[in-house]
């Protein structure tokens, strides 16, 4: 039978009915105030088919048009087996959330409880109550039975995603800030905050609430940074509103594409993006005491290029009207370009002494001669790649050795090259036809033998050595592989992407069709290389030696989940696995240094060879 629980908004505990009110649809409603706004759907331990089957009929169920109205109202899905999570299993058992979604899939979040202080009120149950219930079922019979006993246990899975989700004022947190409709091609997902955003967006409250002003989100790669950004616009102004504050928010950049990208983000949730690429629009935004401008109340982000803080730091500055103004500064990619001794951080900051700046990275600088931190605060919340890898946010990386007969003939250019000309560049060697028409020949055969071997299509960047050699690679493309004269339904597209090749408007139209999928490979030197986030993005061909937090950055790129892939594939063509294991080792000892008992949670990005070995056969002789 159905359970509904009924809360109303004002009560510190669940009343409990026993009431068939949304046939067919879920295990256990929520309501409060008489609103269904959660269910809850729950299965008996070691089930074979696992969280998934469940989720694949809530799909199912939710595509009958009955239950429209419904799926509208409801906000949160909470999906338990009440088993404890085993990540070498996926999202097959354990305790798992999700938004509510008439059109598209349901996807599932892991929930771990980060706050050790945190302890939900329950109330105690009588004998004499309980005995009622059970009787009242029919179930009495059940009271002693050990799965009965674990079940009623407020440790059990179940009970704890349940104490930690539905809990008076999380509950209503999630429900008020935690929901993002996100535009896509041709329709919205409703996506719910993940819980490293709902306990960043935690600890940035408790921070404010200690007079603090400036902190760093160390967020992984791939974590959602721009999204827990648009999140915070909205629980940031609550927060203000109470204290009759406007509030005016700044998302700060270091490069026009990601300016172009956050822009794009941040429309696709829903709000309103000023864009300040001007010294006369800079000063007139300051001037202003509004929260938002445009006509049809929706909120607002401006996103700015750090650059234009260039501007004399005497003319842009706080003004003084009776209208309290609170400024809030989203900092991205604070491990670079934010140099504290040039003038570009500093006009920002001297801008408004009275701003709050919170800086974003996945990879802070931890040295000791220029620390983030010594810039910008400290920590306010931490979320590690392993710990993404886990959730399934992010994708563990696998690097791919060239094949031995390509490697011997690429070399075999180099050394002639260098005989047969005496002296000469390196990047010229490897710009030339010779050498570019091998290297070529190699990607173009391991993308199509990989479409074949993973059963999908995929997005695939070059990552070239020089900008002379990735011309030469688009040029012989053109030549020999493009669409127009390749003769096969499995021909590629590709596009070059250089700062001085084509205008912003037109690159920017080919980062758009790549991640629409319509260009299948990009060509790249220097850009795209950090902050460019395209699911589908998933072999990076690496011909270039890149050193310390940009090779983590640029490596990053092939990490988000897409589809059944399981890993992010690295071609090395560089030989960069001596600078990786130099920067992992040097980046591991200074994060022991730096996080002390927390070291044991951080864990190696690439997948070990042996661990998939033995997880192959560990699948043969299941």
């Amino acid at each position: 039978e159905k359970i509904i629980i009924i809360k109303r908004a004002t009560d510190k505990i669940f009343k409990i009915i026993n009431e068939i009110i949304l046939k067919d649809l879920a295990d256990i409603t929520i309501l409060i105030n008489g609103m269904p706004l959660a269910i809850v759907e729950v299965k008996k331990p070691n089930n074979r088919q696992g969280i998934l089957a469940e989720r694949k009929r809530m799909n199912t169920r939710f595509q009958n048009k009955k239950f429209k109205k419904f799926i509208n109202i409801f906000q949160k899905l909470i999906f338990s087996n009440n088993m404890d999570y085993d990540e070498s299993m996926g999202m097959l058992q354990g305790a798992f959330y999700a938004a509510s979604t008439f059109k598209n899939d349901v996807k599932l979040n892991f929930f771990r409880e980060e706050d050790l202080n945190f302890k939900p009120k329950f109330q105690n149950l009588s004998d004499e109550i309980e005995d009622k219930i059970l009787k009242d079922n029919n179930l009495f019979s059940i009271k002693h039975s050990p799965e009965y006993i674990t079940n009623k246990s407020i440790f059990s899975p179940t009970n704890k995603i349940l104490s930690s989700l539905v809990s008076k004022d999380r509950l209503m947190f999630f429900i008020q800030f935690g929901i993002a409709y996100v535009k896509k091609k041709s329709n919205f997902e409703k996506h719910i905050m993940r819980y490293p955003q709902f306990f960043a967006s935690q600890s940035i409250i408790k921070t404010l609430n200690s007079d603090i002003k400036k902190g760093i989100i160390w967020h992984t790669q791939g974590s959602g940074k721009t999204a827990l950004s648009y999140y915070a616009t909205q629980f940031l102004s609550d927060y203000f509103n109470k204290k009759n504050i406007v509030t005016k928010f700044y998302f700060i950049v270091d490069r026009l594409d990601l300016q172009t990208q956050a822009q794009i983000e941040f429309s696709n949730r829903g709000l309103t993006v000023n864009i300040l690429d001007n010294k006369k629009s800079l000063l007139e935004d300051f001037k202003k005491t509004k929260s938002i401008n445009n006509f049809r109340g929706k909120d607002e982000i401006t996103v700015i290029n750090i650059q234009k803080f260039a501007e004399d730091k005497n003319e842009i500055k706080h003004n003084d009207y009776n209208i309290k103004v609170q400024r809030i500064y989203f900092l991205d990619e604070v491990h670079r370009s934010y140099d504290p001794n040039g003038s570009f951080l500093a006009n920002l900051i001297n801008s408004d002494r009275d701003a709050i700046l919170f800086g974003l990275t996945g990879t802070p600088l931890i040295k000791s001669n220029r620390k983030t931190k010594d810039t910008f605060g400290n920590y306010i919340h931490k979320y590690y790649y392993n710990d993404s890898i886990k959730d399934g946010y992010t994708l563990k990386l696998l690097r791919e050795e060239i094949d031995g007969t390509y490697k011997k003939q690429l070399s075999d250019i180099i050394k002639n090259s260098v005989v047969t000309k005496g002296s000469v560049e390196r990047k010229d060697v490897y710009s030339s036809d010779k050498f570019v028409n091998k290297l070529l020949e190699y990607i173009i055969n391991d993308i199509n033998q990989s479409v074949v071997r993973f059963n999908e299509k995929f997005g695939s960047m070059v990552v070239c050595d020089s900008s002379d050699q990735a011309k030469n690679l688009y040029s012989k493309f053109l030549e020999n592989y493009s669409n127009s004269n390749a003769k096969n339904e499995n021909s590629l597209s590709a596009k070059l992407i250089l700062h001085d090749v084509d205008d912003i408007e037109e690159r920017k139209k080919y980062i758009k069709d790549f991640k629409r999928g319509d260009v299948n490979i990009l060509f790249v030197y220097n850009m795209l290389l950090t902050g460019f986030d395209a699911p589908l993005l998933k072999k990076l061909y690496v011909g270039r030696k890149i050193k310390d937090h940009n090779l983590l950055q640029m490596l990053t790129r092939v990490n988000r989940p897409y589809k059944n892939f399981k890993y992010g594939y690295v071609v090395d063509f560089a030989d960069i696995s001596e600078e990786f294991d130099k920067i992992n080792k040097a980046y591991f000892n200074e994060l022991q240094e730096e996080l002390g008992d927390e070291f044991k949670n951080y864990s190696n990005l690439f997948e070990n060879k042996e661990n998939i070995e033995k997880e192959i056969l560990n699948i043969k002789n299941s």
